[in-house]
C-alpha cells in the first residue's frame, strides 16, 4: 500500500513541476540609431560647455591674482611700504612726503604743488583758447562785403565805358569812385574788389592767404589783436626754448651738438617760435606804421597817395582812436535773409 502510494506522490511532483508558471522575462529595449546620435551630441556639447567653464573660471581667477599682485606692487613703490628693510624716508623726522620708495620728496602739503600745476596748465590752455578766438573771428566774420547791384539800367550794363568814376568830397578833399563791373555798384572810398573772393569789401587792406579771409573794415580789429597775441604766445614759448638751450650749452657745457643729440624737440621748437616771432613782429610793426598814418596795406602797396595829401589821415591819435575804439558797423549783407533766386549746384 505504501509502495503504491509512493508512485503517485512522485508523479504529481512531476505533474506539479510540469504545471508551474514560467515566467518570461522582458524583452531587451532596442535603441533607434536616431536616438543614439542625439544623445551622444548631447554628451560633447555637455562635455564643450563644461570646459569652456572650467577655462573661464581658471582666466578669471589669474587676472583677479594679476590684479591682487599689480595693486601690493603698486602700493609698495608709492608708500614706500617695506617691510624686509628699513629705509631712511621711513624713518626721517621731517614732515616730507615720499613717493616712489624715497625717489621722489615733497614737502608736507603737496596739494600747492598740485595746485600751481594745474594754474600754470589753465593759464597757457586759457591763452591758447584766446588766440584760437582771435584767429576764429578775423577768419569767420564779415569783413564788410558790399551788396551788389542786381538791379542795374540796361543804359549801366550795355555801356562800353570801362572807366566809368564818379567824384566826391572827403574832409574837404575831391575823391574818385571807381565803377566796379562785377558788382555793378560805384565803390565807396578805400573799397576795393577781391579777385580771390570776388567780392566788393569795405576799406579792403588784402586778403590774408593764411587766414583765408579778406581783411576789411568790420574784422580789422580782430586781425591785429590776432597780430598781437600770436606774437606774445610764440615770445612765451621761445623764452622757455631759450632759457633750457642755454642751461644746457653755457651752464653744463654740454656744446652744440650734444644739445641736438639730447633735445631736439628744443632746438626745433626754439627755431620754430623765432622765425613765427620775427614774421609776426614785422608784420605788427608794418601795421601799427599804417594805422599811424591811416593807410591800408592795399593804399600803401598801390602808393595811392604820393604826391597827394591823405584824406584820412587825421593825426595819429585821431588814427588809432578810429582804428581801435570806434564801435563797428553792423553788416551790410544779410545772408539769412530769404533769396528768388534758384540756386543750381554743380561739380
Amino acid at each position: 500500500m505504501a509502495s503504491m502510494i509512493k508512485p503517485r506522490l512522485e508523479e504529481n511532483d512531476i505533474c506539479s513541476e510540469v504545471m508551474e508558471p514560467i515566467s518570461l522575462s522582458d524583452p531587451p529595449d532596442v535603441e533607434s540609431p536616431h536616438c543614439s546620435v542625439n544623445d551622444d551630441k548631447n554628451n560633447v556639447q555637455t562635455v564643450v560647455l563644461e570646459q569652456n567653464k572650467n577655462i573661464l573660471v581658471t582666466l578669471w581667477e589669474s587676472l583677479i591674482r594679476m590684479k591682487r599682485v599689480a595693486e601690493d606692487q603698486l602700493l609698495q613703490h608709492c608708500t614706500g611700504d617695506r617691510v624686509d628693510r628699513t629705509r631712511a624716508y621711513h624713518v626721517w623726522p621731517g614732515n616730507n612726503v615720499f613717493f616712489f620708495r624715497g625717489r621722489l620728496i615733497c614737502g608736507p602739503d603737496p596739494r600747492g604743488l598740485l595746485l600751481t600745476a594745474v594754474s600754470i596748465s589753465l593759464s597757457s590752455w586759457i591763452f591758447s583758447v584766446y588766440v584760437l578766438v582771435n584767429l576764429i573771428g578775423v577768419s569767420m566774420i564779415d569783413p564788410g562785403i558790399i551788396p551788389r547791384n542786381d538791379q542795374s539800367s540796361v543804359e549801366e550794363v550795355g555801356t562800353s565805358d570801362r572807366t566809368r568814376k564818379k567824384r566826391i568830397t572827403v574832409n574837404g578833399m575831391e575823391v574818385k569812385l571807381k565803377y566796379c563791373w562785377t558788382c555793378k555798384i560805384y565803390r565807396p572810398p578805400r573799397c576795393c574788389h577781391c579777385a580771390i573772393c570776388n567780392n566788393c569789401v569795405e576799406k579792403f587792406d588784402h586778403h590774408c592767404p593764411w587766414i583765408g579771409q579778406c581783411i576789411g573794415l568790420r574784422n580789422y580789429r580782430f586781425y591785429l589783436t590776432f597780430l598781437a597775441t600770436a606774437f606774445v604766445f610764440f615770445a612765451y614759448i621761445f623764452a622757455f626754448c631759450f632759457w633750457r638751450i642755454h642751461k644746457r650749452v653755457f651752464k653744463a657745457g654740454t656744446g652744440l651738438l650734444g644739445l641736438l643729440r639730447n633735445c631736439p624737440e628744443t632746438v626745433a621748437l626754439a627755431s620754430f617760435s623765432f622765425a613765427a616771432i620775427w614774421f609776426l613782429g614785422c608784420l605788427a610793426s608794418y601795421h601799427v606804421y599804417l594805422i599811424a598814418i591811416n593807410q591800408t596795406f592795399y593804399e600803401n602797396f598801390r602808393k595811392c597817395y604820393v604826391g597827394s595829401k591823405n584824406p584820412h589821415d587825421k593825426g595819429v591819435l585821431s588814427n588809432i582812436k578810429e582804428v581801435l575804439l570806434v564801435p563797428l558797423p553792423p553788416s551790410r549783407v544779410d545772408f539769412q535773409a530769404e533769396s528768388n533766386t534758384q540756386v543750381v549746384w554743380t561739380l
